[in-house]
């Protein structure tokens, strides 16, 4: 493939999915090509190019991983170790749950924590210090090493044991540790440092369908280690070409033992109807598409997405960055990703068909569905399922930062097996998939969307 392929093709799906801007990367044959299309801001329009920097949002995760990988490797940090052990004044609701969580449940999110806490702790040093504290408030959503369920509150905690163990901010450790000597210029997490260089702001769609720029940037600093860190599609490329190697660095310097760094690619826990993969390894959500194995992470921001992809046994990369919400830049990101692993490597990605639609099996999915954030609305008019993702209303009333707008209902499948996966088919979610969770008794409980339980509200 060419560079002029890809910069059709990116061009011709932002324009279909109306993103303002776009910025991708693939590594393939040894070679990097770049493509970008479109402006940063609609109101302040810079061309975006290869530099441009972008929110990554969960892509943050695996600076995360990585970071504490580094410490294993020094022997500063044991991943089968109780959280406690670095962090003594760990407190949750349930005590045994806060006596047993281990380092290695937080990175494949299998703990037990929730998805998000509401809790702001402003932006000075301490913000993860009173985050951790604020966690004595935040219930369990399962018993530790029972179920996965992705969880931002869990990779909080770990940026936390970061900066126990190395006496740092978390920013401070993991540019110490990953940024510094990997050669990642154009990857911060402070906002000083995106001021002096060409970034993208979030846009995101209002009610009349027109595009405008969303004024919260990024996400709180406590969030940092599981959604923060800003970088560019250079950067984003070279460190996936990191995880692709032996653990050095392109001048050569050893910065994690290949072992470790393969381990990290291994799968710990598998994943059931999950959009994010069939399992988890330390962090990176791990998946097989028309038979290769594949190695990634998404991220989203306030109006932005992000999507990096590996294909080890290709020596293959993508890395797709836009500036838009889920109904297009998440769109167009997967786009991209799915015409560079066919165009470039003949792998075909298939969606499950979802089965014809049975009022009884319906009805026994309708209803409400919670987290601490978030609510799922199932509903039917007699001929089809539709899917409802919304912000709590309170949610929204006890902040002053702006949150993304929630999407209208989309249609929803059930897909074939025992009945319970599921699969997104239109709007802002498409191509999501989830299941719904029973009791013993094979009563429905709750609905796992991309990897996040929400609790089933009684009727």
């Amino acid at each position: 493939m060419t560079q002029q392929q890809l910069s059709e093709f990116v061009e011709a799906a932002a324009t279909k999915f109306g993103v303002p801007g776009v910025a991708v990367g693939v590594w393939a044959n040894g070679q990097e090509v770049y493509a970008s299309h479109g402006v940063t801001s609609i109101e302040n329009p810079l061309p975006v190019d290869r530099d441009t920097l972008f929110v990554l949002g969960s892509v943050t995760k695996p600076f995360t991983a990585t970071a504490l990988m580094r410490l294993v490797a020094q022997g500063r940090v044991d991943l089968d170790a109780p959280v406690r052990r670095y962090i003594p004044e760990f407190v949750l609701p349930d005590e045994q749950a806060a006596a047993e969580i281990t380092v290695s449940q937080l990175l494949n999110h299998t703990a037990g924590l929730d998805w998000r806490m509401g809790a702001e702790t402003g932006e000075g040093d301490d913000a993860l210090a009173a985050y951790v504290a604020k966690m004595s408030e935040s219930d369990q959503i399962a018993p530790p090493g029972t179920r996965a369920s992705y969880s931002q509150v869990g990779y909080s905690l770990a940026g936390r044991i970061i900066e126990k163990v190395t006496g740092l901010t978390y920013e401070q450790a993991v540019a110490s540790l990953l940024f510094e000597p990997l050669g990642l210029a154009h990857t911060s997490f402070a906002t000083n440092d995106v001021l002096t260089r060409p970034f993208a702001v979030g846009h995101n769609h209002d009610e009349d369908g027109s595009l405008s720029v969303a004024r919260q940037w990024k996400d709180s600093r406590a969030n940092n280690p599981g959604g923060g860190a800003v970088s560019s599609v250079t950067d984003q490329l070279r460190w996936a070409r990191f995880h692709l190697g032996d653990g050095r660095a392109e001048d050569g310097v050893r910065v994690l033992p290949t072992e470790l760094l393969r381990q990290m690619t291994e799968p710990t826990v598998e994943l059931r109807g999950s959009t994010l993969g069939d399992a988890f390894g330390i962090c990176w959500f791990l998946r097989d598409v028309d038979g290769v194995r594949t190695v990634g992470h998404g991220g989203s921001a306030n109006g932005q997405f992000a999507e990096l992809l590996i294909v080890p046994e290709r020596d293959f990369a993508v890395v797709a960055l836009s500036n838009a919400g889920p109904d297009a830049g998440l769109a167009v990101n997967q786009a991209v990703v799915r015409w560079a692993l066919e165009h470039y490597l003949g792998v075909v990605e298939h969606d499950p068909e979802p089965l014809p639609f049975d009022d009884a099996r319906a009805r026994e999915v309708l209803g409400s569905y919670e987290n601490e954030l978030m609510t799922l609305t199932i509903a039917t008019d007699g001929a089809a399922l539709t899917i409802e993702c919304a912000i709590k209303p309170e949610v929204r009333a006890a902040t002053d930062t702006e949150l993304p707008p929630d999407l209208p209902p989309a249609d929803l499948g059930l897909l074939p097996g025992d009945g319970d996966e599921y699969l997104v088919t239109s709007g802002g979610l498409q191509g999501q998939r989830g299941f719904f969770a029973r009791d013993e008794s094979g009563a429905i409980t709750g609905a796992d969307l991309a990897g996040r339980l929400f609790t089933r509200v009684p009727r």
